[in-house]
């Protein structure tokens, strides 16, 4: 027995519309080698989730995910962990500055 309403065309053709902008294979968790699966994530594609989700295995954050491409796993949509590391040095160069100018001024 079938339980439910059977979708109609316009249904099945919206949701196929839909399924055609987002990545068709695999998005993997880089710290843990998690595979996202939409079934076990309230049925969303990774790139509808938001900035706040978390690996369900590592709770490693949304940036540590990547395209996985046959054996070969690429870059996430937000850049990875680039943003980062370039906030990072800038940061440090800058308290490497003002520490220089304090000790000479103060």
């Amino acid at each position: 027995m079938v339980f439910g309403k059977k979708k109609t065309a316009a249904q099945k053709e919206a949701e196929a519309e839909k399924e055609a902008k987002f990545w068709q294979g695999d998005w993997v968790c880089k710290d843990c080698g998690y595979i996202y699966n939409k079934n076990e994530c309230a049925g969303f594609y990774f790139e509808e989730q938001g900035a706040g989700f978390r690996c369900p295995q590592c709770s490693g954050p949304r940036r540590r995910y990547a395209k996985k491409v046959g054996d070969v796993v690429g870059t996430t949509l937000d850049g990875g962990d680039a943003p980062i590391l370039i906030f990072s040095f800038v940061g440090v160069i800058g308290t490497i500055i003002f520490g220089i100018w304090a000790v000479d001024n103060l």
